[in-house]
């Protein structure tokens, strides 16, 4: 594929994701993180690596990764980006170790949201309301990540698998998010 074709697959594709982000977020009541979600992947660091990676069946940051051992564009994103858990880690004052905090609980729907819209935008007319959960599930063993954010995460992307899209985020709108402020 070209320089053009990857540099306007790989913008469609993050403006489709922002969009089905926005959308859920909305439905979720919270409509203000879905506007501000990934502003960063349009800044140089994170774009131009999106772009030069580019495949459209998956993150360029994976291919990134591959190619150097590491992706400087995830590390960017992560670091700027309150709804991944990775950016939810800080030295522990007694261990002196890094290790995971809670989420707070609207970027926690905010990251639930992201993996919904991340998992129709990559697996296509192949998606169900049980891909979020089956792409978490297979790599949860490697995951840094606080129990209880685990917990509320995997409880609601197991929600969004047995009761589908309307019933889970009308219980993150109407309960979830009212019982946890």
């Amino acid at each position: 594929m070209n320089f053009f074709g990857r540099f306007f697959g790989h913008l469609n594709t993050v403006n489709r994701h922002r969009w089905k982000v926005f959308t859920a977020c909305f439905k979720c009541g919270i409509p203000i993180h879905g506007l501000r979600h990934d502003l960063s992947k349009y800044s140089p660091t994170e774009f131009f690596a999106g772009v030069r990676y580019f495949q459209g069946n998956r993150s360029p940051n994976e291919k990134e990764r591959e190619k150097f051992g590491y992706s400087a564009a995830w590390l960017h994103h992560k670091g700027r980006n309150r709804h991944h858990f990775e950016y939810w880690c800080d030295y522990d004052t007694v261990t002196k170790q890094m290790t995971p905090v809670p989420m707070p609980e609207k970027w926690l729907v905010e990251m639930f949201c992201d993996r919904v819209a991340a998992s129709k935008i990559y697996k296509k007319k192949a998606y169900t309301d049980s891909s979020p959960w089956e792409y978490y599930k297979n790599a949860r063993h490697r995951r840094m990540i606080h129990d209880d954010t685990a917990q509320s995460l995997e409880m609601l992307l197991k929600m969004l698998a047995e009761k589908g899209e309307k019933q889970t985020f009308s219980y993150i709108r109407k309960e979830f998010l009212k019982k946890k402020t």
